[in-house]
């Protein structure tokens, strides 16, 4: 996990339901990356194949505790003050990878109130898919997940369609209104934690 800098800018976390390499959904989410450093913020990229987790299992969190992967990627959490998600759309919603790294990161340990590491934070939702509607089912399922384990999400997202068409060979999306779209969300993601911040102080 990184140090906190000494500076005040946003630390947001940036990751993709997909562990795979050639993922459309990881794409979008370096994209969704590089756009908020543009932008000013402190973005942290997380690939969620360094954080393997077990399918969530009470008897082994009673036995066990959190596995450390689990614990890992908890404490990334805990140590920035939102989240961006880039999401595939599997059967019209979100993937298992994303609902089963959330249950686990959800789960309370000793002297933890319940949801204490992903309660009160802000997160964006983006997705892209091969069909024409984007991912939208998915994350309109994913919107509801995250604001039921308390998280703040912004009204503006991103779906791209037709995403096989979307990027370049280096993984850059290629069509002006995706890239002004993702924009768009890098910008109010960045806006709602600064008013955020201002009603804090």
């Amino acid at each position: 996990m990184e140090n906190r800098p000494n500076d005040a800018r946003p630390r947001i976390l940036v990751f993709a339901g997909s562990t795979r390499h050639d993922s459309l959904n990881r794409k979008l989410a370096l994209e969704a990356a590089e756009a908020l450093r543009s932008l000013g913020a402190h973005v942290t990229w997380a690939d969620l194949r360094d954080y393997p987790m077990p399918l969530y299992d009470g008897d082994m969190e009673a036995q066990q505790g959190l596995p450390a992967a689990a614990k890992a990627f908890k404490n990334l959490v805990r140590a920035h003050d939102a989240l961006l998600i880039a999401s595939p759309e599997y059967n019209g919603s979100f993937p298992a990878l994303i609902k089963n790294t959330i249950d686990w990161i959800s789960r309370p340990e000793a002297g933890e109130k319940s949801l204490a590491a992903l309660s009160g934070k802000t997160a964006a939702i983006i997705s892209a898919s091969p069909g024409a509607a984007g991912g939208r089912r998915g994350l309109r399922h994913l919107r509801e997940l995250l604001e039921m384990v308390g998280m703040n999400v912004i009204g503006e997202q991103l779906a791209v369609g037709r995403a096989f068409e979307a990027f370049d060979a280096e993984g850059r999306l290629v069509r002006g209104e995706d890239r002004e779209g993702l924009l768009r969300v890098a910008a109010a993601l960045k806006e709602s934690l600064s008013k955020s911040r201002s009603a804090a102080a």
